[in-house]
């Protein structure tokens, strides 16, 4: 029986990268022959009161950058609140490295010295953002992360090359995976209102600009409407609701919010975040070039009026939807599996 272990960073909302793993762990514990479990890290409140200090100190720019393995601990049995799968929690830091593979997240990837390196238990390195890969200054520690690591896996182009970039020699070890939407949970078919519905998380600097540019030019029979800190079910109703979805992405791997909105029947304005651009196509998605705030608004106004968007985009939307099936997903897993038994 092998056990797959993913470590995760305790979330105070919801987020994309969080929701893959969650999907990821959920399936691979219904395979038989394997199992999985999450580890969930937080900060001390020590650390937290030191970073602080640094902080209003200015201290040294060459000084270590990232966080520290001795810093965080264990968030036992935690319970996230916004989405539906099934996961098991693991509160402890033992490890069998017959039985055992160990998934860390970027952000942690440099504590592959801090206990699994030495006790040679195997792992991966899982990127879902190639321009969060800099989880530390310190780049011996790194490098020796990515080195050691038996895969860096990636469901990207635009991963993958930050990856490649960054560390030509373990172009080799590159593993590419895939995430999946539900489509079944998604109904793009119900009534459309006047809405436009956006994620102010990411550039919310970006957004506020939007928004009150947007005041005195959207029509009055229009309403603009924020989605923040709901549950998955609560996300996917208020865009079915809505027409129009802002994208604000920031360097983002593969922004899966902008793809959950065109699933729902939404025309999508926004920033790629590079890694979008492998599915930002017309005439679902319309590109805004970041700081292009007047450009934005105007795109916006452009697309208030849109007639048969639903039937004018229904085979791009059935593409997508099988880009993002649950069933390639699962097919890609299962690759990765196999690979490690």
């Amino acid at each position: 029986m092998k056990n797959i272990i993913f470590f995760e960073a305790v979330q105070r909302s919801p987020t994309g990268g969080s929701k893959i793993i969650y999907q990821y762990s959920s399936y691979i514990n219904s395979l038989k022959n394997f199992t999985s479990s999450i580890i969930y890290l937080k900060k001390k409140r020590s650390a937290k009161w030191v970073e602080s200090i640094k902080k209003k100190l200015y201290f040294k720019k060459n000084s270590f950058s990232g966080w520290r393995f001795n810093q965080l601990k264990i968030k036992k049995n935690y319970k996230f609140k916004w989405f539906n799968q099934k996961v098991v929690t693991k509160n402890n830091l033992i490890f069998d490295k017959k039985k055992d593979f160990v998934i860390l997240p970027e952000i942690f990837a440099h504590f592959a010295n801090d206990f699994l390196i030495k006790e040679k238990i195997p792992y991966a390195i899982f990127v879902q953002n190639g321009y969060a890969i800099f989880s530390t200054n310190d780049f011996k520690k790194l490098n020796s992360s990515y080195r050691n690591a038996k895969y860096i896996m990636t469901y990207s182009k635009d991963i993958e090359k930050c990856v490649s970039l960054a560390f030509p020699e373990i172009k080799n070890k590159i593993f590419k995976v895939k995430y999946s939407i539900d489509f079944k949970k998604i109904n793009y078919k119900k009534k459309k209102e006047n809405l436009i519905t956006y994620m102010p998380r990411k550039l919310a600097k970006h957004s506020e600009l939007v928004i009150c540019f947007l005041k005195n030019t959207l029509p009055s029979n229009w309403k603009i409407k924020k989605i923040h800190n709901l549950k998955e079910k609560q996300v996917y109703k208020l865009l079915e609701k809505s027409k129009i979805f802002l994208a604000f992405s920031d360097l983002e791997g593969l922004p899966l919010p902008p793809v959950e909105a065109a699933l729902a029947g939404n025309k999508v304005i926004g920033y790629t975040g590079e890694g979008g651009k492998e599915y930002w196509k017309k005439p679902i998605f319309t590109e805004i070039k970041t700081s292009e705030i007047k450009n934005f608004c105007n795109a916006i106004l452009d697309n208030l009026n849109i007639k048969n968007f639903l039937e004018k985009t229904n085979n791009q939307r059935k593409l997508l939807a099988k880009q993002f099936s649950v069933e390639v997903e699962k097919k890609f897993i299962n690759k990765f599996l196999k690979s490690i038994s």
